[in-house]
């Protein structure tokens, strides 16, 4: 009951958005960019798209290798494009993550293993992000480092942020309680030079999927400066890119309906105060919406093919079922005798 009410609640949040902003900048805002969506855009944002998926593909086979989970690359991409149709067709956006999340688990055996993959591939790529916009913002003096720092210093900002780390500690203190009552405290292995070499591994790999997300980031950014040229917008790229990260890590909100909703929000709002005009914002926003969807469609071809070969599946089993039925009873004994004293014995 909590979990539906959650998702009520989020897909709601991310409606009650896109109508305050279709309320304050009209419907011209939402056409407009949609409008100017041509065969070559999408093409281009499709192309993109075949870099990002396999990259993260690619960033979630190493973090599940560094579970001691098995997964081939090929899977690992027909999983990720699935993900991505069911995140951006149906509401929450991240519907498609536990399905490929689940399906792995169950491959493998370890369903939970399976689960804190995609969890760690995910907040890997949301790590990267936020310290990407952190030095971009940080870069370039701009109106929207002001706004965004008057607005980062508020109670309300300080109270969100003193409850997150508090929820980090709190997942920090228990994992070492945990490890306490399971014996698994100490130097991982029982010896410093084993816990040296696991630590190098871990370097390794994390370096690897550090170094897969910055592609992938690169992937996003370059679909948003596609999207705003689309839109209209002609400001300089250094001055795009830092609203351009600040939108993407409004994705993570869990309050949208298929990823839009906060990303719209903050692109407006983002757009405003560097003096690009709000409705610029949500038409490059929306155009990167549009986009990211025709990235996601070969998603619906891997969907329909499982089906299919479900149904065939289902089919070939009712076909056999039904084979067997039809023996005759004769037939039936006869096998029977010949399975218990060979074909020696049977009369004519």
């Amino acid at each position: 009951m909590k979990r539906q009410l959650w998702s009520w609640l989020r897909m709601l949040g991310g409606l009650g958005i896109l109508l305050v902003l279709l309320w304050h900048l009209g419907s011209g805002a939402f056409l407009d960019g949609l409008r100017r969506i041509d065969a070559g855009t999408l093409l281009a944002g499709l192309g993109i798209g075949v870099l990002t998926t396999v990259c993260s593909a690619w960033r979630w086979c190493l973090v599940a290798r560094g579970l001691g989970l098995r997964l081939p690359l090929g899977r690992a991409v027909a999983d990720y494009y699935r993900a991505l149709f069911l995140n951006a067709a149906l509401p929450g956006g991240v519907l498609g993550d536990v399905n490929r999340a689940v399906r792995h688990g169950r491959a493998t055996g370890d369903v939970g293993r399976g689960v804190r993959a995609v969890v760690l591939e995910r907040v890997a790529g949301q790590l990267v992000l936020l310290a990407a916009g952190t030095v971009a913002l940080a870069a370039r003096p701009s109106p929207v480092r002001t706004a965004l720092g008057r607005a980062l210093g508020t109670p309300a900002a300080a109270a969100v942020g003193a409850a997150v780390a508090a929820a980090v500690l709190a997942v920090v203190l228990l994992g070492r309680a945990r490890g306490r009552r399971t014996g698994a405290g100490g130097w991982p292995g029982g010896r410093p030079r084993a816990a040296l070499a696991g630590v190098r591994r871990a370097g390794a790999l994390w370096s690897g999927v550090a170094a897969l997300s910055l592609v992938v980031l690169a992937g996003y950014v370059a679909t948003f400066l596609l999207a705003a040229r689309v839109a209209g917008v002609r400001a300089p790229v250094a001055d795009l890119v830092p609203l351009v990260l600040l939108a993407l890590s409004a994705m993570a909100l869990p309050l949208n309906v298929g990823g839009w909703g906060p990303r719209e929000g903050v692109a407006a709002w983002a757009f405003g105060v560097a003096g690009l005009g709000a409705g610029q914002g949500l038409a490059t926003a929306v155009v990167y919406g549009a986009l990211v969807l025709a990235a996601s469609l070969p998603g619906a071809g891997v969907l329909l093919g499982r089906v299919r070969w479900v149904r065939v599946g289902q089919a070939l089993g009712r076909v056999r079922h039904v084979g067997s039925a039809a023996r005759s009873p004769q037939l039936q004994l006869e096998e029977r005798v010949l399975a218990q004293h060979g074909p020696a014995h049977r009369r004519p």
